[in-house]
Parts: C-alpha cells; structure tokens; sequence
C-alpha cells in the first residue's frame, strides 16, 4: 500500500497541475511553532493514548439534548469556544455574575456564576436583570496549562508583594479559593484559612484543571457530572451526562499539551523588543520564565518554560473594573495572563486580535494603553518610546 501511494502520487500531482500547482495540491504543513496544539514531548504510549482520548473529547465530541446538553447552556462543544487550542473569539465570549464584592458567599442564583445565553427547545436562554453587575471573559488559550499546574504555591507565592515592599508599585496577591469538595490537594498545595491558590482564569478563580474542567462542562454546556452534579437550569443535583473517566481525559489532555513556540528568537527586532520589555517592568507581572518541580507526569517534571505570568492578581484600575468578581479578588483585579503564543492569537480568532479579559482591545497596543493601575508605569514608559522602539516591542511579543 505505501508502495502504491508512492507511484500515484507524482501522477496525482502532474493532472492537478493542469488547474493547480503541486504546492497549492498538496501544500506544505505548518511549523511546530505555528500551532498551539499537540503534546507535549516525552510522553509514553499509554500516555499518548490518554492524550489522544482528550483530545477527542475536547475538540470533536459535539453534545446534544440527547447526550446531555442543556438545558440551558452556552457552548456544545469544548473546542468551539478553544479552536486549535487557541483564544475565543467574541462570538463565544462568557458572562460571568453574582458575586460582587470578595469574598461573598456562593449561595448564587440557579444558573451563576455564569450566563447561559442559549437553550435547547423548549427552554428559555438566561438573561440578567437590569442593573446585574457582570463580567465578560473571552475564552483563552489552553496550550502550556500542565505546565502552570505543576507549579508550587511556594513558588507562585516568592513574587506576591501585597504590600509592595520593595517600592516598585507592584502588589501583586494570589486569589485564595474556596476549594470544591472533590478537591485533593497535591503536595506543593498550601491551604491559608481551608482556602487554596487559584491559577487558572481571568479571576484566577479555579485551582486545578480538574476543577475548572468540571466547571467548564456544567457552566458552559450544562453537563453534569458526579464532580459537578447540580444541573444550572433547576440547581438540582442530577445523573451524570459525562463520565468521570472522559473528565480525566480531558484533564490529561489539557495538562499534557505543549506550551506555545516562540517564533524568530533569534533575530535582532526580537532581542531588541525583549530588552524594551524588561526595560519599562513589564516584566514584574509577566514573569518571563518558570522550572518546574518533580510532577506526577514525568513529562512536565524539572521543565523551565516562559509563559510570561506571575499568576497573580493585580490592580489594573478603574477603566478595567467591571464590578464583578470571583473568590477574593477585588472587582479590579485580574490575574496576570500569560503571553505565550500571544502572536498566534488571531489564527483561531477570525484573522484579528480580540485582547484582554473580554476582547475589548483590538490591537497589542491597544491592550498595552488600557493597562491602569500597577501598570500606570510601565504603559507611561511604553507611551514614551519611540516609533521604532514600539515596533521592536511590539515585534517581539508577537513573537511569542
């Protein structure tokens, strides 16, 4: 057979040249370093066969009223709101409400913390009552996140300055959460007042992929499982639409998936922009690089990868106050979000860039001038490069 695919091919390449060229038939694949999916190396092959049943599960398994779907919901699939792994686009952008202040108790209204826009037949989508704070989150990329995971508290915690005592203006705290009940604190977890570090989302509102997989099936399609068993249309507990087995695909998958590529690192704009960066303290919250500890996936273990994050909650001002919240972060305060695979970001949203929490800011730099607060500093000094020095910034983290 391979024989045979190997005659027919140049045959199947000179008649399509009548119309196309050989590269137009068959055109090349991407670099590594264009895309966002795919695993991360070294794993074995039971873990491979692992990664590929999550990756089935996340990106091909469409839910229906049939399977599960709904009642009310937002999303039918996992990759319709991560295509190619990749950032949302407005289109699939999430509405989080109900807690308004830090801390607040969780005793939310049926369906919250998120809006489920859309129903099944028979069914009415929700809406908010006037007036009803909320937040818009675009969906993020979902590359690196084992990465993230292995992580130690300690570690996330050796950057956090509530109190900026080092004078640079810089503050940044972890949002403590209240753990779910199926929670199983792994060694590097530190729990302060039975509470445990988020490090995943906007609001850094979810401590573990496990966590925020489960979450992400009930809140966004309204599939419930034994982790997360409340349906959101009636807050009543349920049977499981999905399997614990398919939530732990997931898990692994969204652990083992490469982090993001950077592209031309080696070039002269690039090593300038990166310089500029460190420069005007972009730095201090976009943390270039991490190692990771010994991890129970032998593949992320003892890894230095360069996410750009600090994992931790920052003032980012009044203009990004949307007067919601999660855990006990202020209203104001976002986590700082990785900038790996930043420069791939409008290949899986429709060829532009949609930034920051909700997609607001149209442009890398447009997203650099809406950073307030702890960042008031470094978007002053990035206002007063010049021309040429913004494109070599600019350059570089779209590098990344």
């Amino acid at each position: 057979m391979i024989n045979i695919k190997i005659k027919v091919l140049p045959v199947i390449c000179f008649m399509a040249a009548i119309i196309y060229s050989c590269d137009e038939v068959f055109p090349e694949a991407p670099a590594e370093n264009e895309l966002l999916d795919g695993p991360i190396g070294a794993l074995s092959f039971s873990e491979q066969n692992r990664f590929l049943a999550g990756d089935v599960a996340f990106n091909d398994e469409i839910f229906t009223p049939e399977s599960g779907l709904g009642p009310m919901f937002v999303a039918t699939s996992c990759g319709s709101c991560h295509p190619g792994d990749g950032k949302g686009h407005p289109f699939t952008t999430l509405t989080r409400f109900g807690q308004t202040s830090p801390g607040q108790s969780t005793d939310f209204p049926a369906g919250a913390p998120q809006l489920q826009n859309r129903a099944i037949p028979g069914f009415e989508p929700e809406k908010l009552t006037l007036g009803t704070p909320f937040m818009k989150f675009t969906p993020p990329a979902v590359t690196g996140l084992g990465l993230l995971a292995a992580l130690t508290d300690e570690q996330i915690l050796k950057n956090a300055d509530p109190d900026d005592v080092d004078g640079d203006g810089i503050s940044g705290i972890p949002n403590y959460i209240d753990p779910p009940d199926y929670f199983q604190p792994k060694w590097f977890h530190q729990a302060v007042n039975a509470q445990f570090i988020g490090r995943f989302g906007k609001k850094a509102a979810a401590i573990d992929l496990l966590q925020q997989t489960a979450t992400a099936y009930n809140q966004d399609m309204g599939v419930t499982s034994t982790f997360e068993p409340l349906d959101v249309a009636t807050d009543l507990s349920v049977d499981p639409e999905v399997s614990d087995q398919t939530i732990r695909e997931v898990v692994f998958y969204l652990s083992t998936l490469k982090a993001p590529i950077q592209r031309d690192p080696e070039t002269y704009n690039v090593i300038q922009g990166q310089q500029i960066f460190t420069d005007i303290n972009c730095g201090s919250c976009h943390i270039p690089s991490w190692t990771t500890p010994e991890s129970d996936i032998p593949a992320l273990s003892n890894k230095t990868f360069h996410p750009y994050t600090d994992l931790l909650l920052h003032d980012m001002g009044p203009e990004l106050d949307d007067g919601a919240t999660e855990g006990s972060a202020e209203t104001y305060e976002w986590r700082t979000p990785p900038l790996w695979g930043l420069g791939l970001s409008p290949d899986s949203q429709g060829g532009e860039f949609f930034l920051m929490h909700d997609g607001r800011a149209k442009s890398i730099e447009e997203a650099i001038l809406m950073h307030g607060g702890e960042a008031n500093d470094s978007r002053g000094s990035f206002e007063q490069l010049s021309d040429i020095d913004k494109q070599k910034l600019l350059t570089f983290l779209k590098s990344l």
